[in-house]
């Protein structure tokens, strides 16, 4: 393969995937690098992709979407100015790149940023499913030879993680509640922990999910009722556990409202709650109970700066571990299949194998 071509893997719609060559992206500013991709992550957005074309936005016949957003690679080549990396680094890429000049760049909250490019996000900021991925010099991380390659993908899961435990204010002592046992439940239970918690507790619906928190995080386990109603699973939660006032601080990972509700209920005086999953869009809250305790309720969006530095060092130095929640490695060329796993809920983290050179 030559390298003036770009192989990658276009969305055209729900259940339509083309794989296309395109032009290597150019070095178009001084600070620009461009990244040979090694491995993509899969998410529940990338499988909600795939089977609906979109979530806000949609893929189209017209504008489909080059798909992919968890990435780390090999610093192929450098803008002049670069000087954090050089050509052969390993890197994991953070796959937001906000203006930096605006209101909330400017206040620290880059998050937030309105002009926000966020990579596989319609209708054209294509994402990491490509041989080669052009990114700016400040949104890509420089990997300690103690993370794999294929670690580093799960750098940005880590991050969502970090970013909802340092909104929460977890500090050493306090107790937190982890509801959702997929890779940010995890990841969230495992950042708590390496934050100093006292005791972390994970809840979810899936036994096998519960049973590998336990032995990934060293954790204590609660598996809902469906059947009953939020306040009466937060008090059996809050008796099984010994929880009597409730928990300090409360990470809820599905955007499930009955989930939330819970979360809230089994939440101490003073409790901290932070929203880091996505369900629907509207969700009823039980505010006369959030008042009663002066619960604060906070919302997380993506990652925020220092998130990435601070994924990166708990990786680097061991406190967290992610190797074993990597489920299975596929070909590029088969990267449907990918997605299909994880829309089945087969596997923690489906990676993508980069594209091979003839």
């Amino acid at each position: 393969m030559t390298e003036a071509k770009n192989l990658c893997c276009l969305l055209y719609g729900p259940g339509k995937a083309r794989f296309e060559t395109r032009d290597v992206p150019l070095i178009e500013n001084p600070h620009d690098v461009l990244v040979r991709i090694s491995y993509v992550g899969v998410c529940g957005s990338d499988a909600h992709f795939w089977t609906h074309g979109g979530v806000m936005r949609m893929v189209s016949e017209e504008q489909p979407l080059v798909m992919g957003h968890e990435a780390s690679g090999i610093v192929h080549s450098v803008g002049p100015a670069v000087n954090s990396v050089v050509p052969g680094d390993r890197v994991a890429i953070e796959p937001g790149f906000s203006c930096r000049r605006c209101k909330q760049c400017k206040a620290g909250r880059y998050n937030l940023c309105p002009d926000m490019k966020f990579a596989a996000d319609p209708p054209d900021n294509h994402g990491t499913l490509a041989r080669m991925f052009r990114t700016p010099e400040d949104f890509v991380y420089k990997l300690p030879d103690s993370v794999s390659l294929e670690e580093g993908v799960l750098m940005e899961p880590l991050s969502v993680a970090v970013h909802g435990a340092r909104l929460a204010g977890v500090v050493p002592g306090q107790t937190v509640l982890v509801q959702g046992s997929g890779t940010i439940g995890l990841l969230a239970a495992a950042t708590a922990k390496a934050f100093g918690a006292k005791e972390v507790f994970v809840s979810d619906i899936n036994q096998v999910k519960l049973d590998f928190a336990r032995s990934f995080v060293g954790c204590k386990t609660f598996m809902p009722d469906l059947q009953s109603t939020p306040q009466q699973e937060a008090a059996r939660l809050k008796k099984e556990l010994g929880l009597e006032q409730g928990v300090d601080v409360v990470l809820e990972c599905t955007g499930v409202e009955s989930s939330v509700q819970t979360g809230i209920y089994a939440s101490g005086p003073g409790g901290v709650v932070v929203q880091i999953g996505l369900g629907k869009p509207d969700l009823t809250l039980p505010i006369l109970n959030m008042c009663e305790k002066e619960t604060v309720f906070k919302t997380a969006w993506r990652y925020a700066p220092g998130d990435y530095e601070v994924a990166l060092s708990l990786l680097g130095s061991g406190r967290v571990s992610v190797k074993s929640l990597i489920s299975t490695i596929v070909p590029f060329e088969r990267a449907p299949e990918a997605w299909e796993m994880t829309k089945n809920g087969q596997g923690i983290k489906n990676l993508i194998r980069g594209v091979q050179d003839d």
